[in-house]
């Protein structure tokens, strides 16, 4: 597999300069806890909003710090969870007279790791709260989760809470608001490849030529069922009824519709997938108010789309649709 690498150990750090480097009047590199911060940070007017998680999923979550998105993202290794020193330091760069709002994807070394960071945070008196995503439907518990996992959903719940940190709101309320974006999302994906970690050198994993892993995780965690490739329409259909048949969503309902590419999938195969999405939902009586058709949540180089829906209200729409000034243009 061809790759722009030069050491695979340095590849992570290599790719958090290179985005430093870009945005030098806007963002702030600390190499030694992999932290990207908004220069600005920490802001006594409003609470700080971290992620981290692993890399391989970019632009989640380094390239979408900034005004409106988040305070800092401090990534483990690929596919790796940041360790809990990370974590840590990163509190306490960004701790706030208003707190530190913590996002985790539900994945147990994740959870390990933010949980440990916070009980040091708060033995040195720095308010910190956890905020768990969980919105994949596809499996209730996979390889490196206990629950749902967290995927291309949280791009919600980061807007919506970057947003309400923005204009001020208290740490109850920013809490509130990423509990509701998070109960009303719903995403499910599919792999058509592998993906190929530098550090490997070789696929993650195997499918044939004409085979399809139906609710792959992002980090080549099996799905739901391994099968026959099918149409892109019987895929896309297979995808959305998931997510709408789990809240459930129903008529009448407004919602934001994304489709995201995995890392290797055109973005013209992915307006194929948004157009029979569309399609779908207004038969079902669904209005699309939000659209969305970007790379958000990526596998690496895996092919593959995931397929996110939010049920909408006033307040949600208000949130999303406030602006953001981070290094890479996903909303």
């Amino acid at each position: 597999m061809k790759k722009f690498v030069n050491d695979p150990k340095q590849f992570v750090p290599e790719m958090l300069r290179g985005i430093a480097l870009a945005n030098p009047d806007t963002l702030t590199y600390v190499p030694e806890y992999n932290l990207i911060m908004r220069s600005d940070a920490p802001r006594e007017d409003k609470v700080s909003i971290v992620q981290g998680s692993g890399s391989g999923h970019e632009p989640a979550h380094v390239m979408i710090v900034g005004k409106g998105m988040l305070d800092a993202a401090c990534p483990g290794d690929v596919f790796a969870a940041p360790p809990m020193d990370y974590v840590y330091e990163t509190a306490k760069r960004l701790a706030s007279p208003k707190g530190v709002l913590l996002l985790v994807n539900n994945y147990t070394g994740d959870r390990m790791a933010f949980d440990m960071a916070k009980e040091m945070a708060d033995a040195e008196g720095i308010d910190t709260r956890i905020l768990l995503i969980d919105d994949d439907v596809a499996v209730k518990d996979s390889t490196y989760t206990i629950g749902r996992r967290g995927v291309a959903g949280n791009f919600f719940v980061i807007k919506a809470v970057g947003a309400a940190a923005e204009r001020g709101d208290d740490m109850d309320e920013v809490v509130r608001i990423g509990e509701k974006v998070n109960s009303v999302t719903r995403s499910m994906g599919v792999a058509l490849t592998a993906c190929t970690p530098p550090a490997k050198g070789s696929p993650l994993f195997e499918l044939g030529e004409d085979e399809m892993e139906v609710g792959v995780g992002i980090h080549g965690e099996p799905g739901r069922e391994r099968r026959k490739l099918v149409t892109a329409d019987e895929i896309l259909d297979e995808l959305l009824e998931a997510c709408v048949s789990d809240l459930p969503f129903s008529s009448g309902d407004r919602v934001a519709l994304m489709i995201n590419g995995l890392g290797g999938t055109p973005i013209s195969e992915l307006y194929i997938l948004f157009g029979r999405a569309h399609d779908q939902l207004t038969e079902k009586g669904i209005t699309v108010g939000r659209s969305y058709v970007n790379e958000y949540c990526t596998s690496l180089d895996m092919a593959g789309a995931s397929v996110t829906l939010v049920r909408l209200d006033d307040e949600i729409e208000e949130l999303l649709a406030a602006p953001a000034e981070v290094p890479i243009r996903v909303f």
